[in-house]
């Protein structure tokens, strides 16, 4: 214990923290609203009370050091016992109130999130819902950050995201049907290996799992046109343009302009990210409760 000091701030921890995650001086600066000579400072103190270098230069910006890493990982449990904590005052009190930020996926947005906050704002108007469109790649590193206290998530069979248990929690919501969208009929997914393809960016899990139906299929999908947008997808598919895989979700308030095929054994799984130890936090059930609800809307309305 001789050559380690002790460390008191816990403010210092988490500016530390939060450069793992974020990346450089300036992100953390204005992620927290401090100068970066602030940023720099804090760091700079707490290496004083380490006793220890935190960080080292990388090219133009820098990295932690396995001394930097080891508090990271100790900052990141605190946290979590802390948001317990939080989560048990909260339960405590007679009225669920107080702000919850949340990032969906665009069928998600469109056809669940308001629902939920009419059901909200009728059951609990002091809840107050900070909602982001985003996609699961982008909002989840948000969750960690604290930018996010929820992320609306999707999952596809056989491309599962790497298993995070330290981090998240995962409350499944629903499946949802993807079936293949065409112009015209087919009788088989292997019939369309010659046809423009419009599908989700590169590195994204729906990308993956079309791709991965196409090669069990026989087929390089030629995939000509690429958009995280699915208004975009059907818009293209309903014009003659390209073939796509699309969500039933997407269908919630109009009837589809093209003809849609495949078995309702193709799904996505839709489901609720928040991190580790949150899970139990009133906002975060109560906000479930109301997505849950939206659910079963849109099951009446389409069914």
């Amino acid at each position: 214990m001789d050559g380690v000091r002790a460390v008191h701030n816990l403010r210092r921890l988490v500016v530390l923290r939060e450069l793992k995650h974020r990346g450089t001086l300036a992100a953390v600066a204005s992620a927290m609203s401090y100068s970066p000579s602030a940023v720099s400072q804090q760091l700079t103190l707490l290496e004083s009370e380490v006793g220890a270098p935190l960080l080292e230069r990388e090219g133009r910006g820098v990295r932690l050091t396995p001394q930097a890493e080891i508090l990271v990982a100790r900052t990141e449990k605190a946290l979590r016992e802390l948001e317990r904590a939080e989560a048990e005052i909260a339960a405590s009190l007679r009225e669920t109130s107080g702000t919850i930020k949340v990032a969906a996926f665009q069928t998600a947005m469109l056809a669940l999130v308001p629902v939920a906050l009419t059901w909200l704002r009728e059951n609990h108007p002091r809840i107050r819902v900070e909602a982001t469109q985003a996609e699961p790649d982008t909002s989840l590193p948000g969750l960690l950050t604290r930018d996010f206290d929820l992320v609306i998530d999707e999952t596809f069979a056989g491309h599962a995201r790497p298993a995070r248990a330290s981090e998240f929690e995962h409350h499944p919501l629903c499946e949802d049907p993807m079936r293949l969208a065409t112009p015209a009929p087919v009788a088989s997914l292997a019939d369309l290996a010659e046809r423009p393809w419009v599908m989700e960016p590169v590195g994204t899990p729906a990308r993956a799992w079309a791709t991965g139906m196409c090669h069990a299929a026989g087929f390089e999908p030629d995939v000509v046109y690429v958009s995280a947008d699915m208004l975009v997808h059907a818009r293209l598919v309903e014009e003659g343009h390209a073939v796509a895989f699309l969500p039933d979700m997407l269908w919630f308030d109009r009837t589809p302009g093209l003809l849609l095929a495949g078995s309702a054994d193709h799904t996505r799984t839709v489901l609720a990210t928040v991190r580790a130890g949150s899970g139990e936090h009133p906002l975060i059930q109560t906000f479930l409760t109301a997505i849950r609800h939206a659910i079963g809307e849109l099951a009446a309305r389409t069914g």
